[in-house]
């Protein structure tokens, strides 16, 4: 039998499957099921820092003092729903999660600046948290903000949040920055044991019937699992912090594919809010399938095994690649 478990912000995992922060975990019913079915490990839905500094009656200074670079922030928490939650019942929700499920409980915080909000990283631990999942999803509106100046921003951010805690830092992070690798690197040295590719920025549209802008959620497909796996094939081997994938994971090949690039976890939720829970016995078991039929003994012995440092051609990840996906088109008849 090969062995499937994994090695996340060093917590053993029975496999690389893991579900990623969605309203899935917001019941500890869908939770049990969710383990049952043979998810390593669950991220908790994000707490947001807008919704702390709210609690603590502090909104309005918040949005009047940042408004220049947070303009977005008046539409983070929607009226009532999900993320109208306080930050006390997230907290027992982390207490209740744990305590309900024998995996690994991984908790959300979604904040971009400093302050007393992110105090609430030590009251997840407290919880009962494995590890802590810090989601920066963040867009720059301000044309006087640089990119240095948000990559400053954020890497004391993530040095703040880990001199909070002592269990395991994991940040997602957004794949528009400059110069990634470094990015990537400055995160690590500031104290990130993991790093999650990618946010995913949902896009507004137009209703061109009633003229009022439309905010929809488009789940991932596998097409989507593409920019992840290219980065992290670049960033495998270079970065001191684990990798996990995110975004179109659907299927065992998206699987392989992300350990192949050198991730350690694979994290899907789109699968499991179209499909429900029994999406993931198939991919665990076509997994194994596929890893018996090419005597694949371990997760372990493929991860990384189609990374930039060791494929024959290293070039295919950078440039190169783009002029010959170009060239390789003919002209129709």
């Amino acid at each position: 039998m090969p062995d499937l478990s994994t090695t996340y912000l060093g917590l053993k995992l029975k496999n690389p499957l893991v579900a990623s922060a969605s309203p899935l975990s917001k019941k500890v019913e869908r939770a049990r099921k969710l383990e049952e079915a043979g998810i390593a490990a669950i991220v908790m839905y994000s707490l947001f820092e807008e919704q702390i500094i709210h609690e603590s009656l502090e909104l309005d200074h918040f949005l009047n003092r940042g408004s220049e670079s947070y303009a977005e922030a008046m539409s983070y928490l929607p009226d009532g729903g999900l993320y109208g939650i306080s930050p006390e019942k997230y907290l027992n929700q982390v207490a209740g999660l744990k305590k309900a499920v024998n995996i690994p409980v991984i908790g959300s915080l979604n904040g971009v600046s400093k302050g007393g909000w992110t105090s609430y990283a030590r009251k997840i631990e407290e919880a009962g948290a494995d590890a802590l999942e810090l989601n920066m999803y963040y867009i720059a509106t301000d044309m006087d903000i640089t990119s240095g100046d948000i990559e400053d921003t954020q890497v004391e951010l993530v040095a703040e949040v880990k001199s909070a805690i002592k269990i395991p830092l994991a940040v997602k992070i957004s794949p528009f920055v400059t110069s990634l690798p470094n990015f990537a690197r400055r995160l690590a040295e500031a104290g990130a044991d993991g790093l999650v590719l990618f946010n995913r920025f949902y896009q507004p549209d137009f209703d061109l019937d009633e003229l009022e802008i439309v905010h929809s959620l488009d789940l991932s497909t596998s097409a989507d699992l593409r920019l992840p796996l290219r980065w992290i094939s670049i960033l495998h081997g270079k970065v001191n912090a684990d990798l996990a994938l995110t975004s179109g994971v659907h299927t065992h090949k998206d699987v392989l594919k992300a350990m192949m690039a050198g991730a350690k976890v694979a994290m899907t939720a789109s699968n499991l809010l179209h499909n429900g829970e029994q999406a993931i016995g198939p991919i665990l078991n076509e997994l194994e399938e596929w890893m018996k039929e090419r005597e694949y003994e371990s997760i372990g012995q493929m991860q990384g095994s189609m990374s930039q440092t060791s494929v024959k051609e290293p070039a295919a990840f950078e440039r190169a690649n783009y002029m010959k996906v170009l060239g390789s088109y003919r002209d129709l008849p």
